[in-house]
């Protein structure tokens, strides 16, 4: 039988208008209401030369992420009082603004950005300057965050259209801040007749943050943008405030941040410093902050991760070795605490965390975007289930 070109070919075509259709009725987004958000005044804002655009400074909006008020700088992750107090190196990555974000609504039809950063350091070898230094805007829709347009850096001092074309409506955007330099000063520019206001409050069962301490990997290193972070991805995953205290080379358990991070009414700890640390020094400070924590939060989850598994370690033993001999360290304290009936306490064991493939991380060790997303997958599934 001769089955006709126009015969077989219809099905397609209908489907494939179907989707299209689906996918322009999808496009727009989710509006939301102004009415009864707290707006922010134009009057305070700053305003181009021919007055058809307003800046506003991103801290009128608030910004998520900070666990104290009283930072030596607005966009410090540690309270002052930190300053002498942890390692200065540890001090010095506070300074970095990891994790910290704005969420507000507006109705602009353009969205621009203009921030300036404390160090002219835009980039690493392995790490773009996009994710160092740069912006990363998402709009929520239909109850999940999507992608809508990048900061850019090329300079210290930056400016830029992060989303054009949008579309009539208001929206509740998130504006992610860089993830290893720090800011001066951030502002977001819109049409002088748009409207801004903070964005609707967490609800009272998300309200509580999820502190997260680490290393280099929990900062972000190496995400081609700062929402490309598995601490970001988690958040958004779980429409869930986090805390990041990610510290480059220097999440190795330290007591003074431990008395910190006892100071947070967290909904849940996540302790992940193994890649920073040796055996010994796991053994040996695994116990103490746990117990830390617990004494000051005797209801709060805790979730100890292990090392992820080095790239290379298939085929390359004393690299195998290495993280291996990390996690029987971590393992075996975990069993001791838990054995002495330490409560809320949760493992996360590293297979799979980044992958088998080798494509989950730039250097073997720091994830890809894609190893970061695994590690997304493979973490946000255990803390909803913990915090449910």
């Amino acid at each position: 039988m001769r089955i006709s070109t126009m015969t077989a070919v219809w099905p397609v075509a209908a489907w494939l208008y179907a989707v299209c259709l689906m996918v322009a009725t999808c496009a727009a987004g989710e509006t939301i209401e102004l009415d009864g958000l707290q707006r922010i005044d134009p009057a305070t804002a700053k305003a181009d030369d021919d007055g058809k655009r307003l800046w506003y400074d991103v801290q009128a909006l608030g910004v998520e992420g900070r666990g104290w008020d009283d930072t030596e700088s607005y966009y410090h992750r540690f309270p002052a009082k930190a300053k002498g107090v942890v390692r200065d190196s540890v001090w010095n990555l506070s300074t970095r603004c990891a994790g910290l974000c704005a969420r507000f609504v507006t109705d602009a039809d353009t969205i621009s950005a203009r921030w300036t950063l404390t160090s002219g350091s835009l980039d690493m070898p392995h790490f773009p300057a996009t994710g160092v230094s740069g912006l990363d805007l998402y709009v929520h829709d239909a109850g999940v965050w999507k992608w809508v347009g990048a900061g850019r850096p090329t300079k210290q001092t930056n400016e830029g259209q992060l989303a054009g074309g949008i579309p009539d409506g208001a929206y509740e955007f998130m504006l992610y801040l860089p993830l290893y330099n720090g800011l001066e000063s951030v502002e977001i520019g819109l049409p002088a007749d748009a409207t801004l206001a903070k964005a609707p409050p967490r609800p009272p069962e998300r309200a509580k943050p999820i502190v997260y301490y680490g290393t280099s990997i929990a900062q972000g290193g190496c995400a081609s943008r700062p929402g490309m972070a598995h601490t970001a991805l988690i958040g958004r995953t779980l429409d869930w405030h986090v805390i990041n205290l990610g510290f480059s080379g220097n999440g190795t358990m330290d007591p003074e941040v431990g008395d910190l991070m006892a100071e947070l009414d967290a909904a849940a700890y996540v302790i992940d410093c193994a890649p920073n640390m040796q055996p010994d020094v796991i053994a040996e400070r695994t116990e103490p902050l746990v117990r830390k924590l617990r004494a000051a939060r005797p209801d709060t989850p805790i979730v100890l991760v292990e090392n992820i598994e080095y790239q290379a370690g298939f085929f390359l033993p004393k690299t195998r070795q290495a993280y291996e001999s990390k996690n029987a360290a971590l393992r075996a304290a975990y069993d001791d605490l838990v054995a002495a009936g330490v409560t809320g306490l949760h493992y996360v064991p590293c297979r799979g965390l980044l992958g088998d493939d080798g494509q989950g991380a730039v250097d073997g060790t720091h994830p890809t975007d894609l190893g970061f997303y695994r590690f997304a997958e493979a973490l946000a599934p255990v803390l909803r289930k913990i915090l449910e």
